[in-house]
């Protein structure tokens, strides 16, 4: 017997986590299990619905990793094809029972079921006619009640330099997961190595061009020593690299803080917890690295009242 709640999930956004927590609580009073049901596949990129716009906040094995990071009992991921995409709901709310004895599903305010596309009041229905209930969560806003939560909207906030905004409707910070690539090392050259990174969900969301106060997470076990910290500050760009570059490729290097490993190959993750400057042309390499020096020193400033 579950408690269960069905949805994409790109991000587990605060709107998504008032659904979850619904589960959790609700499954705890009834004695059941509480179950989050997930896709492998945007529905838009197999039906092909505006799929070349598509860009994702999480990537499955990230979003895999946050769901399984909460109380849940089970995450359990459908692969979305186009067969699945034609269940009715009455078609697919049944498979929810019959294959995880779904007795309540936990529904958002804007969520939507099979390929007839019931809302709330029709799922209702359909739930009770098949001996089950169904509990409808609320529209969640973000902090100042402004906004309502969705992962259109943080999408639309981190491409407009917003990194705040979406922040605060994801519940954390975003970040993206990569390996690091060699680059032209030309930042060593001027006192700021960076690690290049190449991104493992090539359709993620990336943040808007700029210069960015980030947190670095390396996996655990990849630096040796026990005195080792898992975890540094650095600061990240995004953009084309207009004073170095001309090709208009859009890269992701991050300098840092207090590090000097050589780290190729390695996978890493970078948190985005400021945004500090929009991406700017310098006319020569001593007056970027007069910038970079700059943009150190806000960082040392904002680090030093936050830690």
């Amino acid at each position: 017997m579950a408690v269960v709640a069905t949805g994409f999930f790109d991000g587990v956004h605060l709107g998504h986590r008032l659904v979850l927590d619904k589960v959790i609580a609700t499954a705890k009073s009834l004695g059941e299990e509480a179950v989050a049901v997930t896709f492998d596949r945007h529905p838009r990129a197999v039906l092909k619905q505006d799929a070349r716009g598509l860009r994702l906040l999480t990537s499955l094995d990230e979003k895999k990793e946050i769901l399984q990071s909460l109380p849940l009992d089970r995450v359990e991921v459908f692969s979305f094809t186009r067969d699945f995409a034609a269940l009715t709901a009455e078609q697919y709310i049944l498979r929810l029972k019959n294959e995880f004895g779904a007795t309540t599903l936990v529904v958002g305010h804007d969520n939507k079921i099979g390929c007839d596309g019931a809302a709330y009041p029709e799922i209702r229905k359909i739930c009770g006619e098949l001996g089950m209930n169904a509990v409808l969560c609320e529209q969640i806003r973000s902090g100042n009640g402004s906004m309502a939560v969705s992962s259109t909207k943080i999408r639309a906030a981190l491409s407009e330099g917003d990194l705040q905004g979406a922040n605060a409707m994801l519940g954390y910070e975003y970040f993206l997961t990569g390996v690091v690539v060699p680059g032209n090392r030309m930042g060593r050259t001027i006192g700021f190595p960076t690690a290049n990174m190449r991104l493992y969900e090539p359709l993620k969301q990336i943040p808007s061009n700029g210069v960015y106060l980030v947190e670095v997470l390396f996996p655990e076990g990849l630096l040796d020593g026990p005195s080792r910290a898992r975890n540094y500050y650095g600061m990240c760009n995004v953009g084309s690299r207009p004073t170095v570059a001309s090709d208009g490729t859009i890269s992701i290097e991050t300098n840092i803080f207090d590090f000097d490993e050589d780290i190729y190959g390695l996978p890493l993750r970078v948190f985005f917890k400021r945004k500090l400057r929009e991406e700017k042309k310098f006319e020569n390499l001593i007056q970027l690295a007069g910038q970079l020096n700059r943009d150190l020193q806000q960082c040392k400033m904002i680090l030093k009242k936050e830690i």
